[in-house]
């Protein structure tokens, strides 16, 4: 059983499921976030989408590169968590299948390409602090135990 952070599913509304791939990127003690501004400014962990035929590793690389403007290296798979929500960009309520990878961030290409990103490096308790998911909260809280 996959565990749930959030808001139970509402009655009512059918929910897609949407698979996606999401980093704890990590370098010098420091964590790299993902700014998002809008529908909500949030600070996430860096990821997304994984589109229709594409492998789970190849969405990861993809979606930090436009969220951060950084390459990774050595991804590692933790674990996965499910939560329900409704995507104002997709006009859809989605349970969410986030998998959480652990990476090396490796070299920073260029700013953030996809609109609205900003990146930010934080310590782990400033992270900690801004992650506004429950589920990234305790995948990187697991994580950061672990080491």
């Amino acid at each position: 059983m996959i565990p749930r952070f959030g808001q139970p599913p509402l009655t009512g509304p059918c929910y897609r499921r949407r698979p996606g791939a999401y980093a704890i990127l990590w370098r010098d003690g420091r964590i790299l976030l993902t700014h998002q501004q809008a529908p909500e400014p949030e600070f996430q962990l860096p990821g997304g989408g994984i589109d229709p035929g594409e492998h789970a590793l190849a969405a990861l690389h993809r979606e930090v590169a436009e969220e951060t403007g950084w390459t990774i290296g050595a991804p590692r798979y933790l674990g996965s968590y499910r939560r329900f929500c409704f995507m104002p960009d997709y006009d859809m309520h989605a349970e969410k299948r986030c998998q959480i990878w652990v990476a090396r961030p490796i070299s920073r290409l260029s700013p953030p390409t996809e609109p609205g990103h900003s990146a930010h490096w934080m310590t782990p308790a400033q992270a900690m602090d801004a992650l506004a998911d429950p589920g990234s909260r305790a995948a990187l809280s697991g994580w950061l135990a672990g080491r």
